[in-house]
């Protein structure tokens, strides 16, 4: 089976993540967002994570866009700001064959060398299996679920709550 390259996404890539994200949107739980954004709005939601200093990486298979993940700040607030949040998506023929796992771990090494401290990850519905093994088998653990917390699909959701130390984690003061 061959490997997907990793590298960093760029502005040219925006229409193939967008093609990737709008049918979870519309099909899938691990969004809780009803409406896909259009290439404008993922371009923008892209600039701000990488202008903020953040990974967002794509993986490509046969020099075509598989899959994408990136962390972003988990919450505005600056004491926060150690924190971030973890997404992969992948496409549907790319499943099940190493790329959200490449995916992760470019992101889990990217974070931790700009000396973050904690990846969190929400998992959008309980029943996605695939997405809490992959986060499991990546060293997350099990915080909590918060349940029926969202609305989508005819039918309540779940979030699952996981949470990966990095670097000295909490073991010394953060560097600034």
């Amino acid at each position: 089976m061959p490997q997907p390259t990793l590298r960093p996404a760029r502005p040219s890539d925006i229409a193939a993540i967008t093609a990737i994200y709008g049918p979870a949107v519309l099909t899938g739980t691990a969004s809780f967002e009803l409406e896909p954004p259009s290439e404008e709005e993922m371009l923008r939601r892209y600039r701000a994570i990488t202008q903020g200093g953040n990974p967002y990486v794509i993986a490509e298979l046969d020099g075509r866009v598989v899959g994408y993940a990136y962390a972003s700040a988990y919450r505005a607030r600056p004491g926060y700001r150690f924190t971030v949040e973890n997404s992969v998506y992948v496409s549907p023929e790319a499943q099940g064959k190493g790329v959200g796992r490449a995916l992760l771990g470019e992101v889990i090494a990217a974070a931790t060398a700009k000396g973050y401290r904690l990846m969190v990850a929400v998992i959008g519905d309980s029943g996605n299996f695939a997405s809490i093994a992959l986060h499991r088998r990546a060293g997350f653990r099990f915080c909590g679920t918060i349940h029926a917390v969202g609305y989508k699909l005819g039918r309540w959701l779940d979030s699952v709550i996981m949470e990966l130390p990095l670097g000295e984690a909490d073991g010394s003061a953060p560097h600034a």
